[in-house]
Formats: structure tokens, sequence, C-alpha cells
């Protein structure tokens, strides 16, 4: 698409911000890069406190506000199911849409894993923490377009243009709400938010805060008497806008809108006054001519990032590797029967013990530093006891007085004089063989190629023409550096073992 194509979309957002009462600050300058896509920068220095942009409720599309409201009221649809059917009937308007300057700067669909073919999520994914999920939910909205999308169609009430509520738009439409959507209040529910979702993302950073100005317009009334005007004519005296240049990590400012969960706007105290019901951006760090502003989306790891948004960050702290349970059992086998393992996994769980639990899935997590769950610890702990030793840990259980200081009473029991369980104690040396042994069948489930392959195969991308294969890459091999510090992890404990007994055997010489 042309450069000037691009500006020309920009222009005509802008335009339509203003018919629509959102005040977007002069200090911010919406770029538009034909490869790089959309971004937001300081055209002067940004301080702390500032208010550069002033969205109303009312010119977000939601459940609430879109023309559509009374189809979903009717057919009882709320969060993303009604923003998707909002999303493809403002669609179906063309230019009559209230929003059409605006959905027109928005892509037909992110690239997130979820509209992937089923080929590309088996090729890109295999191994990853998302291979799975990903293929749980094309299913699941597939059967979800089946059972609520497709009657509506059937509906003479309300004559839907069915070209606009194929399945494929309702998965495109369902990446935009997973990307881009923020939780604005009780009333509307999430909704797509102009300006607000055109922002950039960095992990973990946050100097933009998103507020309401004032509350008590959360109504009925408020939609009724404020149904979005249509696009209005305005001065085309807006400055031209250029593709931005490639800048160095440097160059930009760490920015981010606050996130609890998914991007949520943070209601402000009602007492503001009876100003329309508004969302405020207020600057929370000073920012240079120049910088990139940016959102972030909270302490996320890569698989999230990729699976919600479509990207991955290089080095991400908040990544993690997850073990499953099943695995688990499968490496049991390789030492005991099936009818053994269960029964240690039964005595695991009388503790009080599990692993997280995601879509009928129980996992064990491997932080990014490749330090792993104490759950998954204590797991390969009582499975590797010596026969007496399980049995006797087994009846102290069953004759325990309570649960509340059963924990404790087993920490004494296997370990005395503490009645805490750590990691350190934990880790003996058949713990750190399973540990090991863990890593290379989680390992396997990437393939053949090797880790030197992948990063080969990394540094061969272009993270804007191979987008897919560039993102699955760097997840992939921030999971397999992950299993190599667990690696790490049991060969340092095992150092730090060896070297206690040495200190203890000097100690008990000296006496």
């Amino acid at each position: 698409m042309a450069a000037t194509t691009q500006t020309r979309r920009v222009r005509a957002f802008k335009r339509w911000m203003k018919s629509q009462g959102i005040e977007c600050s002069d200090a911010l300058q919406l770029c538009d890069c034909p490869l790089q896509g959309l971004s937001v920068r300081a055209l002067c220095y940004l301080s702390e406190g500032d208010v550069v942009a002033t969205i109303p409720k009312l010119a977000c599309l939601t459940i609430r506000t879109t023309g559509a409201r009374d189809l979903i009221e009717s057919a009882s649809f709320d969060g993303s199911l009604g923003l998707s059917v909002a999303i493809m009937y403002e669609r179906s308007l063309g230019q009559s849409s209230p929003w059409a300057p605006y959905l027109q700067l928005l892509p037909y669909q992110e690239c997130l894993p979820l509209v992937w073919t089923p080929e590309e999520v088996d090729s890109l994914l295999c191994g990853t923490e998302l291979h799975k999920a990903v293929k749980e939910d094309q299913a699941l909205i597939c059967e979800d377009w089946k059972e609520n999308i497709l009657p509506l169609l059937e509906l003479d009430s309300f004559q839907l243009d069915a070209s606009f509520f194929s399945v494929q738009d309702y998965f495109a439409a369902r990446t935009l709400i997973a990307s881009r959507s923020f939780e604005i209040d009780d009333f509307h529910g999430s909704g797509m938010v102009p300006l607000a979702d055109l922002f950039n993302h960095k992990t973990g950073a946050e100097d933009v805060h998103f507020t309401a100005v004032s509350s008590h317009s959360d109504s009925d009334s408020e939609a009724d008497n404020g149904q979005m005007n249509g696009h209005t004519n305005a001065d085309d005296d807006e400055y031209e806008l250029e593709p931005t240049p490639p800048v160095s990590p440097m160059d930009n400012a760490e920015l981010g809108i606050t996130l609890s969960g998914r991007k949520s706007l943070v209601e402000c105290p009602s007492d503001w006054g009876n100003d329309p019901a508004a969302l405020e951006m207020i600057m929370i760090k000073d920012v240079k001519v120049g910088s990139e502003v940016y959102n972030t989306y909270g302490s996320v790891g890569n698989a999230a990032l990729l699976h919600r948004y479509g990207f991955t960050e290089p080095d991400n702290p908040y990544d993690i590797v997850n073990i499953d349970l099943a695995l688990v059992l499968q490496w049991s086998l390789s030492l005991f029967s099936s009818r053994c393992s269960r029964a240690r996994v039964s005595l695991w769980r009388k503790l009080d013990y599990s692993g997280c639990v995601s879509q009928n899935s129980e996992y064990f997590e491997v932080s990014f530093d490749g330090e792993p769950q104490i759950e998954l610890l204590t797991l390969l702990y009582i499975m590797l006891l010596p026969e007496d030793a399980y049995y006797e840990l087994d009846f102290a259980v069953s004759t325990a007085r309570n649960s509340e200081d059963l924990k404790g009473g087993i920490c004494m029991f296997l370990f005395g004089g503490t009645s805490e369980m750590s990691s350190d104690m934990l880790m003996n040396k058949s713990v750190g063989n399973a540990l090991l042994s863990l890593a290379d069948i989680r390992e396997g489930l990437y393939g053949s190629k090797s880790l030197e392959d992948d990063i080969e195969a990394l540094k061969r991308c272009c993270c804007i023409r191979d987008k897919k294969l560039y993102h699955s890459l760097t997840l992939q091999i921030c999971e397999r550096r992950i299993l190599e510090k667990l690696r790490t992890y049991v060969a340092d404990t095992a150092h730090l073992r060896i070297s206690r007994r040495a200190s203890t055997r000097k100690k008990l010489k000296r006496t």
C-alpha cells in the first residue's frame, strides 16, 4: 500500500476523532509506516501528569453503542461474543457506520495463531506452550460461530448481510478483540477504544495511565441518547505524516497502559462532577522528543503475548515453560508400574499439593531463571522415595489428626528439625536426575532440530515479512533456553550439595 494512501487514512481518522469529541494532544504524532504499521511518537517533550488524550465512552465501539445493540440484546449476547457481532455489523455498514474511519484504520484481522492454518499451527508451534491451546481455541470458536452467529442470519427482523458474518469474519473479529479491546466499565463491558489501541507494546512498562473522567453517566440513557454521530467533514489542513523511520531500541521510551489481566481502563472517583463520561490518557513518566510512546500488556510471557497479541519479545523476563503432569507420569513409567505411579501421585495430593490447571490440563511451571515449581519437586521427591520410606509416609498421612498440620508434620517426618519445605531440601541427586530426564522429554516435543538450528533460522528471518515464523521461532528459542537453565539449576544445586557435604566433613574432622 502506498505511503500516500496510508497517511490519507490517518488524516481521515483524525478528522473522525475530532467529530466524535476525542481529544488527541498535538504532542502525539500518529505515524503510519507501510511495513511496520501504526505507532505513536512524541512531537515534543512530554511530562509526567500531562493529559495527552480524552476519549468519550460513546466514541468506543461496545455492545451498548453499536447499531446492533437490539440484535445483541435479543440474543442475550455479552462479552467477546456480543462485541464480535458489533464489529461484524459495523463493518457490514461500510461508510454508513459511525465508526467507518476507525475500522478502516484497523487490519481485517490480527496475525494471531488463532487464524493460522492447521498446517501452520502444527509446523510452527509444535512443542510450544501454544500448540494444544490454539487447536482447542480454533475448534471452540468454530463451534461458537455455528451455534450463535449462524442462526442470526436466519432472522428476518434484522436482515443481516451474510457476507460479513462468515466464520472467517467471526475469527477476524475475535482476533481484534483479543489484541485490542479494553474493559471499559460494568455498563459497557469490554469494547474497542479508538486511539488507545494504536500504541505499540513494551512488556512490564507503565508510563501512560487511563482513567475515567466521570462514571455517573454509566446508564442506559447514556447509550440511548448518545448514539454516535456519523462521519462529518472537517478541515483538510492536517499535517502530512511521513512513514516512521527505523529507530534503535534506545530511541524508544518504555511507556505503557495500566493492565489488570487484559488491557483495562481504570475508573476514577465519581465525585469529579457532571462531565460526560470519558477516558483520559495521562503520562506517568517523562518522554523525550521523538521517542515512541508505548502501552503495556503487563507482566506477560511470550506464549501469552503470541497467543493474545500476535508477537513475542526476545529475552522476555516473564517467560515460563510448562511441564505437564502427563509428561511426569510418562517419565515415571520408565521406573515404576502405572499402579505405583498413581499411588504416589495420590499421596502427593493427600498432602494438599496440586499443579496449575488450565483447559483440563495440569502442569508445573519452570521460571525464566530455570527454577522449577516447588510442587513439581515435591511430587518427584515423593515418587522417588524408597519403598519403606514411602509406606511410612503414607501411614503418617492416613493417621494425621487434621490437614492443617499435615504439611508441616510431614516436613518434620521427612527432614527432621524443620516444618517448612524448601527447594534446597527437596533437590537430592535422584530428583535432579529426574528433572534432567523431564527436560530432555520436554525438549523432544520440539522435533529433531536443535536449539542452534532454531537460532540460525531466526537470524535468516525477517520479523515483518516472515512474521509467523519469526515469532514462533522466538517463542521456541526462549522456551528451550529456559530448559537449558533448568539443567544449569540442577547442576548448580548438585555442586552446592557437594560443597555442603565437604564442609560438614571438615567440621567433623576438627571435632
